[in-house]
């Protein structure tokens, strides 16, 4: 059983916070203590994306988070996919201006191409680090894009939201200072707290420095948690199934096309494992976010079903690599 959770950490994850807020959703008599959970969920959440990079920055060799050719390839990518994205919705937008309002086709054609925005957009997620640490790679130069990725979307996302809804309450400069301060909260901070163990108390840097798999569960703890809301977007959501079931299928293949990508990169540029990751797996809390300033919040479903796709991914990746390892060993 143990080994079974082990190999299979991040799928667990998912079906433990799916069936929690299932079961409190479902069940009248638990709505008060479901309201209480929620808040306190609420409060937890950013704390344990916090610990989750806090414990990965202080295993981090710092002398080796420099720019790398692979990091500008990677964006290149993501710039050109944006901007692609961006282009079609523009052009639909145009379109429908031309049509009557009851044409819901094209207005769910509208929401499918913002919910896949959310998800080419989103900057390369702090548990990046993590996961390419599992699997063999380099943790620091991966480090080194997830803090240049984020500064580079925060930048990209203020200026690519409101030409697609010139309506959002928030003007180019209260979105980038918006995004820029939670990105420090669950970025910048514990990278300068995991700089300053490293360099201040020897005795908590080698206690963590011992636990390889710490950063990995504290992540498992946050995905439960998105795992959650995300079942709890869909089912609020006044979308139709077509519609949630297109999106689900649309994630799934971007998914599976950034990853591709992303390792083609890398294969040139020498670095497949790490540009493979850092193309394909987003931030998605940010993108949940930013789409309900910005865009539809159907659109968020979009970046809810991507990080469960990813995370099943990233299982099979792990359970390979083990599975590898393993054999080399034998």
């Amino acid at each position: 059983m143990l080994r079974f959770l082990r190999n299979w950490t991040l799928p667990v994850a998912i079906t433990v916070g799916t069936l929690s807020y299932l079961l409190f959703y479902l069940t009248p008599a638990l709505d008060g203590a479901g309201d209480v959970l929620g808040r306190i969920f609420d409060t937890i959440f950013p704390l344990s994306v916090f610990s989750t990079l806090f414990v990965t920055f202080c295993k981090v060799d710092f002398h080796q988070m420099r720019p790398h050719r692979w990091h500008l390839g990677v964006l290149l990518v993501q710039i050109v996919l944006t901007a692609v994205n961006v282009a079609a919705i523009l052009l639909l937008h145009s379109h429908l201006r031309n049509l009557e309002a009851s044409q819901l086709e094209g207005q769910d054609g509208l929401l499918l191409l913002e919910a896949v925005l959310t998800c080419v957009i989103a900057p390369s997620a702090t548990a990046a680090p993590v996961i390419v640490g599992k699997l063999g790679g380099n943790i620091s130069t991966m480090s080194a894009f997830t803090v240049i990725s984020s500064f580079a979307q925060a930048l990209i996302i203020p200026v690519v939201f409101p030409l697609l809804e010139p309506s959002a309450d928030l003007s180019f400069w209260a979105a980038f200072l918006v995004i820029l301060r939670k990105l420090a909260l669950v970025l910048l901070l514990p990278l300068l707290l995991g700089w300053t163990v490293q360099h201040t108390s020897q005795r908590l840097h080698l206690w963590i420095a011992s636990k390889p798999n710490l950063s990995f569960y504290c992540w498992a703890f946050s995905l439960a948690i998105t795992a959650g809301i995300t079942v709890k977007n869909i089912v609020h959501s006044e979308a139709s199934l077509v519609l949630l079931a297109a999106i689900a299928l649309a994630t799934l293949v971007v998914c599976f096309v950034q990853y591709a990508l992303g390792r083609g990169v890398g294969h040139w540029l020498g670095e497949p494992l790490n540009s493979g990751q850092a193309l394909f797996q987003k931030n998605t809390a940010l993108s949940i976010w930013v789409s309900y300033i910005y865009l539809n919040p159907v659109a968020s479903v979009g970046a809810g079903c991507y990080v469960l796709w990813q995370n099943v991914i990233n299982s099979l990746e792990i359970w390979q690599y083990q599975r590898k390892q393993k054999i080399c060993i034998k």
